[in-house]
């Protein structure tokens, strides 16, 4: 059997996307609420807040750039499992930002230091999965992203090896203000307008 190509398919997949995407979205913020609803309960630790804004915009702008989606001439079963399972990366990156319960750690601080391996880990793992979906997308659309883009993305990559293996505050806190800075102005120089 093959791949299709009309834009019924390109619909039902982004629909599907947008589900996992959602709840992604909906446990950053049901995280984030709980800070007002129960402001004392646990400590804040604002790197973690950090790397929730990070994921939040990182969300935001995967659903924005999967536009492009529609450029693929034929999507197979393959490709489709390959973004299903990409948004299920933002999940889980959202689930270990705001776990169930923090009951065990003595804030978020030290939930997120101890969490760190899978944190950084599975951010890693989705710019590596990041760079694939952009091939998929076709090598004109990879090209004209020009080098910083891969560039970016391995030096993502080994910032994010390098924290999961740390757990200086300091190292912590210089990655995400950086990251956020970096990520905000990559946003805004290639990806401000769709087309």
């Amino acid at each position: 059997m093959g791949g299709a190509s009309s834009p019924e398919v390109y619909v039902y997949i982004r629909t599907v996307m947008s589900i996992v995407i959602s709840l992604s979205l909906a446990r950053l913020l049901t995280g984030l609420a709980g800070f007002v609803q129960s402001p004392g309960k646990h400590k804040v630790y604002w790197v973690q807040l950090g790397w929730v804004l990070s994921m939040f915009l990182f969300i935001i702008h995967f659903w924005w750039w999967e536009y492009r989606l529609g450029s693929l001439a034929v999507i197979n079963f393959g490709v489709y499992l390959f973004l299903i399972c990409f948004c299920c990366l933002f999940f889980f990156l959202c689930v270990v930002l705001f776990p169930t319960s923090v009951e065990d750690y003595g804030g978020y601080e030290e939930y997120f230091i101890s969490r760190r391996r899978w944190f950084f880990g599975l951010l890693a793992v989705t710019y590596a999965v990041d760079l694939i979906d952009t091939i998929l997308k076709g090598q004109a659309y990879f090209h004209s992203l020009g080098w910083e883009y891969p560039v970016r993305n391995v030096v993502y990559i080994l910032l994010c090896i390098a924290a999961a293996i740390t757990a200086n505050r300091r190292f912590q806190a210089a990655l995400v203000i950086i990251g956020l800075v970096y990520q905000i102005s990559w946003i805004f120089r290639l990806y401000d307008v769709l087309g």
